[in-house]
């Protein structure tokens, strides 16, 4: 049997695994590793590409930090999966949905919202568009650029009924533009080779004339009703360069590709991403186009749909730091909490240590009252004291614990036990000679 009492076992065995835990978790916490939810594009798509070269070069830097793809259909789907929980990760364009919960790592493009016109057009505003017809680039966002241009119609108080539409590929987008079918062509794309620019040659082509852009002098006006939009400068030239398109600098509407987290993803975790992004564009260029425009967000943009994280702001804010650096406020806060812990262990083990002091010095005071009373006692008396005696052994092993107390209680154990024993041996010789008296009597 165990020298220890139970209750003291019961907390020595508390404390060891509250030890444990703690070098566990220390161990898990301390090593930069992480399984990272990421949603992707369909296949092939420059989103499912990018996701697939950061992936790439992240496992080179961090070996430790996983990226597991979460397919998605669409942008919509994209942002549902950081409200739902089922993506830590997402890429997103900030018109389309934006997750509530949703918190920016890295700006990855910028779009231009261009509303390319023939040239001599005399379509000066938004209101000029009624019953007009507007052509989109056919593909994958064209619905998310229809309902782009609702949101642009809206806020200069034209239905968005009034102004048609048709989605057209490239091909059929010149032919239209020849045909005057459509009045203007509705881009959103990067101020580089993609979309905007394929809409700026479309109509180039199908007028043989330079075309115009439609000037957002209230963007700033508009991005405090819509957050999701900014304003942007697309310089001279910045959409075709002979002739040059615009011909001098126009402000428009702009949409950005953003990597988002959600907001329950650790600073540290979010921190070492945006570092990675920014640090390795050069080799994210290399593998994809999209990454060509990254750029980090201002920590102070107080934009109130997605927000910088702030691991990120913290990370660029107080410049470059390791992993290990940034884990050493969880290493304070653990060894706070260990600290703790370990007062209240003492403190338990103390009153631990304090009761049974107390119980074993009752049951040493009761052995000597066994031992008092027995002197005196009868047959039936010694008996009961007996069972008194037996109860408190028992008590006394099932809690016995340090030496030097065990050795105390075992001394008035035997002093109880060899009272009990001598008076019932004084009882016993007593019974003896009364027998042998009477005996004789009766053969006299």
């Amino acid at each position: 049997m165990s020298d220890r009492p139970r209750p003291m076992r019961m907390a020595y065995w508390s404390m060891g695994l509250l030890i444990v835990a703690a070098i566990a978790i220390a161990i898990h916490f301390g090593s930069p590793h992480a399984t990272i939810r990421v949603t992707t594009g369909a296949f092939g798509t420059e989103s499912a590409r990018f996701i697939t070269a950061l992936s790439t070069e992240s496992a080179k830097d961090h070996p430790l930090i996983r990226f597991q793809p979460v397919p998605v259909a669409d942008l919509q789907a994209s942002s549902a999966a950081i409200e739902s929980g089922t993506a830590d990760l997402a890429l997103i364009r900030s018109d389309v949905s934006p997750p509530a919960n949703g918190q920016t790592i890295a700006i990855i493009r910028r779009d231009a919202v261009a509303l390319v016109l023939p040239p001599k057009s005399p379509i000066d505003s938004i209101s000029k568009l009624v019953g007009k017809t507007i052509g989109i680039p056919e593909g994958r966002l064209q619905v998310d650029n229809s309902a782009l241009l609702d949101t642009i119609l809206t806020y200069y108080n034209v239905p968005p009924k009034d102004v048609h539409r048709v989605f057209l590929p490239p091909d059929a987008m010149v032919a239209a533009v020849h045909q005057k079918q459509i009045a203007a062509i509705l881009s959103v794309g990067p101020v580089a080779p993609g979309e905007a620019v394929a809409a700026v040659s479309a109509m180039a082509k199908g007028t043989g004339g330079t075309p115009t852009l439609l000037a957002f002098a209230d963007a700033d006006a508009f991005h405090s009703r819509y957050p999701a939009f900014e304003s942007l400068d697309i310089p001279e030239g910045g959409l075709r360069t002979r002739p040059a398109t615009p011909d001098d600098t126009v402000t428009t509407l702009s949409v950005s590709y953003r990597l988002v987290a959600s907001d329950t993803m650790l600073d540290v975790i979010a921190g070492a991403i945006a570092r990675d992004i920014l640090t390795g564009k050069p080799k994210l260029v290399a593998l994809t186009p999209l990454a060509s425009q990254i750029e980090a967000p201002d920590p102070d943009d107080k934009n109130p749909i997605l927000p910088v994280h702030p691991g990120v702001a913290n990370y660029l804010n107080n410049g470059e730091q390791s992993f290990f650096d940034e884990f050493q406020s969880y290493f304070y806060v653990l060894a706070a909490v260990l600290s703790v812990l370990g007062s209240l262990s003492t403190a338990v083990l103390a009153r631990l240590r304090t009761r049974r002091s107390l119980a074993d010095q009752a049951r040493i005071g009761e052995m000597i009252q066994i031992a008092d009373a027995a002197r005196g006692a009868d047959e039936v008396t010694l008996d009961r004291l007996e069972e008194t005696l037996h109860r408190l052994v028992d008590n006394a092993v099932a809690s016995s614990g340090h030496a030097g107390d065990g050795s105390t209680v075992s001394l008035a154990v035997n002093h109880a036990r060899y009272a009990i024993q001598a008076r019932r041996g004084v009882l016993l010789a007593g019974g003896g000679v009364a027998r042998e008296l009477g005996s004789r009597q009766v053969a006299l």
